[in-house]
């Protein structure tokens, strides 16, 4: 049986697919490790090449809007499709908060404070409609597209949290690691004590935004900045064959693809 006849045989039989991954430990390795290659990347082409933000916000914006479409007319997961987007939205949602901050000139605290309330629009509006926000429940078009509507909110949003959080501590890129990173681990904790898993996963999505990029900064920012001195270029080529490796074994492996995602998001109970 081909593939087309699978997923068309699946459709008929009320099965949706999935189009996102289930969350594995492989799912939030490629997550931080996008995120690191949307902040290194997007400063190479800014500033390294010379394109300039707002020239390179456009051109990111055309890409993302094939990439999405792509995605979208997809009719189940896959991973290198899934993975390319999320590496977009990462570089785009970074140029349009550094657009905000360095061209605008809008505070830090109040990027946070808009995207932090777009976001909660964006997930009352998704609720409201779909009366889900399990990652189990992306089988239709409309709730993919709230999908990765909050996908692109959240890079922005955890970009101007994690800005603003170097901004007032002055922390060293090295430092700056340490405090996304017990976040995460403080989400786990409360997560194993039956936090909302929901809840859960959408505030550790958030978090990995400015872990990725204090990471990507730490490896990219010269010595005398406190950083290893590898470069945007380099940080990034590293980064994505390493991204590349895992999404490979991915597609091979099949191990994060979700089966019969409506009958799993039915027999959970609504929270």
């Amino acid at each position: 049986m081909t593939n087309v006849q699978s997923t068309r045989l699946s459709l008929s039989t009320g099965d949706a697919l999935s189009k996102v991954p289930e969350v594995t430990l492989w799912f939030w390795v490629i997550k931080i490790l996008c995120t690191t290659v949307g902040e290194s990347f997007a400063d190479w082409i800014n500033m390294t090449l010379g394109v300039g933000l707002e020239a390179t916000a456009a051109i990111f914006t055309v890409v993302l809007a094939g990439v999405l479409a792509w995605q979208l007319r997809l009719a189940r997961y896959v991973p290198g499709v899934y993975w390319l987007t999320v590496v977009v939205f990462s570089v785009t949602g970074t140029l349009y908060t550094d657009i905000l901050t360095d061209s605008l000139h809008v505070p830090l605290a109040l990027s946070t404070a808009v995207f932090s309330v777009v976001l909660g629009a964006v997930f009352g509006i998704w609720y409201v409609r779909e009366r889900t926000l399990s990652i189990h429940s992306i089988t239709s078009l409309p709730r993919e597209a709230f999908y990765w509507l909050a996908i692109l909110v959240t890079f922005a949003l955890g970009t101007a949290t994690g800005d603003w959080t170097l901004e007032l501590t002055g922390w060293a890129p090295g430092v700056s690691v340490l405090l996304p990173a017990g976040l995460i681990v403080a989400i786990i904790v409360c997560w194993r004590l039956r936090l909302n898993a929901v809840l859960s996963f959408w505030l550790a999505y958030i978090l990995t935004r400015p872990l990725g990029a204090n990471i990507g900064d730490w490896l990219a920012s010269p010595s005398s900045e406190h950083g290893l001195g590898l470069g945007t270029a380099l940080t990034s080529v590293a980064f994505l064959a390493v991204i590349l490796a895992a999404v490979s074994y991915l597609t091979w492996s099949r191990s994060d693809v979700i089966n019969n995602p409506l009958r799993e998001d039915l027999t959970k109970p609504a929270r």
